[in-house]
């Protein structure tokens, strides 16, 4: 059909007319679009069919009735390329519904033209054929899939199984050969290379055999009341290997009060743990790694981010799929089987809670989200400790340690929680001043020798940050100053300097000065 042979009205009168047709055409699915594709009316045939309502497409583009495969070839293109072309297109498609049901219908995309010649939109009419032979043969597609995802996972299962065999063999050999002592480093750098492997390939079977458990519906939770901190605390002393040998910088943040879940303590763990080793892998050599766990509301929340290779907006919706990859190429150099991710999902899922993946792209990091319900009234018996009587906590203040001693952080930590203060710990410079503006603490004892930024740069940079006013600073060393060491903490900006170890009267003298 020539293009300017088409029927010509404004934009304003086919409203009116839209509104008399779609009034009885309840038989057939029309709708209006603007010339992007946009839809712009929207008839009742077309609500019984597809499931939306007229609030919820208007605006939306046509595309999103379109299958994974249309979406993939381009046909909605296609179909607006054929009418500004042709004047109309014809043809038969799947379509989707809104709970996600398919439909085969048969659909004509027609232009519309101005008074000008120049098109003002399109209108798509479409009618369903899924009955008769359309329908069994709909039905005989369903139940080929379902048979071939039964055979997958009956391989799946049985490779799983097969691949453990040698695995165990393997991993007793190496345990004998690290009980024959060499100093020959060819030997001892081999004997490394085999056992990180092997772990590798354990890791990767443990979840395919997961995998298999869940789509046979096998895999049982074991759930009691679980402390959401102590979990992933010990979450990130699993996945810290991997994350210190590509040389990330890894912070963990863990709330000041108790957060408790009813769940399977190893199965949580397990979930953070792939979240962590991810991050790890799709973060280069270098890299920033945070995770924190909070309280939001009535859920508590874990999340994980860094500022790694990102995720396309387009993968976000199936990043959680099964076999679903950001980097599906022969030549990724990530590894893995995209299983980890539809793990996590799954077992999250299986605790009553949801996970979410956000990225502003690639090569702009990624965040992941666990929300988990948080139990009423807590665990039920709690263990409480308090101060012995006639100890004055005085004013709660808010505290920043930084120390790269895992230990030693995380002992002040708990010291000053059982004085009642509010704490927070870093383990790296940059960190501390990301978590100082967030915080906002009214002390931060902040260690010299930290590894990279040193606590004399962290501290001009905190002083110089103008909406950390009013803050004390406390350096800490673990070397006897000289004279002029003792100026360069004073020109820092430090408020008072300390040789480690601090003596408890001194750290309480100091607090209970500020309070």
């Amino acid at each position: 059909m020539d293009p300017h042979e088409a029927p010509t009205i404004s934009p304003e009168v086919l409203a009116r007319r839209f509104d008399l047709l779609a009034a009885d055409a309840t038989e057939y699915a029309l709708f209006l679009t603007d010339p992007s594709g946009r839809v712009t009316c929207w008839n009742l045939g077309a609500e019984r069919l597809f499931g939306y309502r007229t609030a919820e497409v208007v605006g939306q583009h046509f595309s999103r009735f379109f299958s994974r495969e249309d979406h993939i070839s381009g046909q909605p293109e296609h179909e607006i390329e054929a009418a500004l072309t042709a004047g109309r297109w014809d043809g038969v498609r799947w379509q989707v519904r809104k709970d996600g049901s398919r439909f085969w219908c048969k659909a004509t995309l027609t232009a519309l033209y101005d008074e000008a010649k120049q098109v003002h939109g399109f209108a798509r009419v479409m009618h369903d054929l899924t009955d008769g032979q359309e329908r069994e043969a709909e039905t005989r597609r369903a139940d080929d899939l379902a048979e071939a995802n039964r055979a997958k996972e009956e391989f799946m299962a049985l490779l799983s199984h097969e691949l453990r065999n040698p695995l165990s063999p393997i991993l007793n050999a190496l345990g004998i050969l690290r009980q024959m002592r060499t100093d020959d480093p060819v030997i001892q750098q081999a004997g490394g290379i085999i056992e990180r492997q092997v772990r590798q390939m354990v890791r990767l079977v443990d979840d395919l055999l997961d995998i298999s458990r869940i789509t046979k519906g096998k895999l049982r939770l074991t759930k009691e009341r679980v402390e959401l901190r102590a979990a992933m605390n010990r979450a990130a002393d699993s996945a810290r290997p991997l994350i210190e040998a590509r040389r990330h910088e890894f912070s963990l943040l863990l709330s000041t009060e108790p957060l408790w879940v009813e769940g399977d303590a190893g199965r949580l763990e397990q979930v953070a743990v792939n979240l962590l080793n991810n991050a790890a892998k799709y973060t280069d050599a270098g890299g920033l790694i945070r995770m924190t766990v909070a309280r939001e509301g009535d859920d508590a929340v874990v999340r994980v981010l860094d500022n790694g290779v990102g995720i396309p907006p387009e993968m976000l919706p199936r990043i959680f799929d099964l076999f679903t990859q950001v980097d599906g190429s022969l030549s990724r150099s990530h590894g893995g089987l995209g299983i980890g991710l539809a793990l996590v999902r799954t077992l999250v899922e299986m605790h009553g809670g949801r996970v979410t993946a956000t990225s502003g792209g690639l090569g702009k990091g990624s965040e992941f989200a666990i929300k988990l319900p948080v139990l009423a009234g807590g665990a039920g018996h709690e263990l409480t400790t308090t101060l012995e009587p006639g100890e004055r906590v005085g004013q709660a203040l808010r505290v920043l340690v930084v120390e790269d001693n895992v230990d030693a952080g995380d002992s002040l930590s708990m010291l000053l929680r059982l004085y009642g203060h509010d704490v927070l710990v870093a383990r790296t410079g940059p960190t501390a001043l990301e978590v100082a503006a967030a915080f906002h603490p009214s002390l931060v004892l902040l260690d010299i020798g930290l590894p990279g930024m040193d606590g004399y740069e962290v501290a001009r940079r905190l002083r110089a940050n103008p909406g950390l006013t009013g803050m004390t600073l406390c350096a800490l060393t673990g070397y006897t100053p000289s004279e002029a060491d003792q100026l360069r903490p004073q020109q820092s900006g430090f408020d008072y300097h300390f040789v480690k170890p601090v003596g408890l009267d001194t750290l309480l003298g100091l607090l209970k000065g500020l309070g």
